[in-house]
């Protein structure tokens, strides 16, 4: 298999006062392309850092992250920038929606920002809503859409510039059951279309449909474990 993502000595430490918080400390971790991996933990564990690090939205205080073969870990934001919308596809708990805008418009936000031309982006932002199935509310507006429709907009906006990783962080956060499952089968169905999928949750029965669990503790990994045998059904 092809590694996407390797992490080597990973540490994250902030100032707070005369106090050194050590967020991540040593953490080591390889994720391969097409693997659905749930990153579990309590707060203050560290996963909420790891995922900002993995997802390019801050950098490590040492250590080494390499992404699809290149050591970013060190990069300025606008290579941060320019990597976190080429290669991250990022799902949200609280959609992070434009009020404004249309789905099709939220969609082909990440298109706006790569520069592709308005005719195309639009093209790829009805496929991707089309492929989430919500190709009759691409000119609604997010008010006008339930919870789960939401998600699937946002699901649809990580998807549509052909991400090597979808990050998503709590993404049944804001949900009810039913439509928490539903989203889930979406994910499953992203992931066999040959996806890589990074899950940031606290909740058990969500990480269960992971293919492996890595667990955080006090700032590095406490166990790292393949899921398949006991992964649960979300049909």
């Amino acid at each position: 298999m092809q590694e996407i993502i390797r992490i080597e000595g990973l540490t994250k430490f902030y100032r707070i006062g005369d106090e050194t918080i050590k967020a991540l400390n040593g953490v080591d971790l390889s994720i391969q392309k097409n693997e659905y991996v749930a990153l579990m933990g309590p707060s203050g564990s560290g996963k909420s850092t790891i995922m900002n690090i993995i997802g390019c939205l801050d950098t490590p205080t040492s250590g080494s992250y390499f992404l699809n073969g290149p050591n970013v870990a060190n990069l300025d934001d606008n290579k941060l920038a320019e990597i976190r919308n080429k290669e991250i596809g990022f799902i949200f708990q609280t959609f992070n929606l434009l009020p404004r805008y249309s789905s099709l418009d939220n969609v082909a936000l990440p298109l706006v920002y790569a520069g592709i031309p308005k005719e195309m982006r639009n093209e790829k932002a009805k496929a991707a809503l089309q492929s989430v199935g919500l190709g009759e509310r691409m000119n609604h507006k997010p008010n006008e859409l339930s919870g789960g429709q939401r998600q699937r907009v946002a699901v649809a906006r990580a998807l549509v510039n052909n991400p090597s990783i979808i990050l998503a962080d709590e993404p049944t956060g804001n949900l009810d059951t039913k439509t928490s499952h539903e989203i889930m089968a979406l994910f499953d169905e992203i992931h066999r279309a040959g996806n890589t999928i990074i899950i940031v949750t606290h909740e058990e029965d969500i990480a269960r449909m992971a293919h492996r669990i890595v667990r955080m503790r006090d700032g590095k990994v406490e166990s790292d474990l393949p899921n398949v045998p006991e992964r649960a059904s979300v049909s």
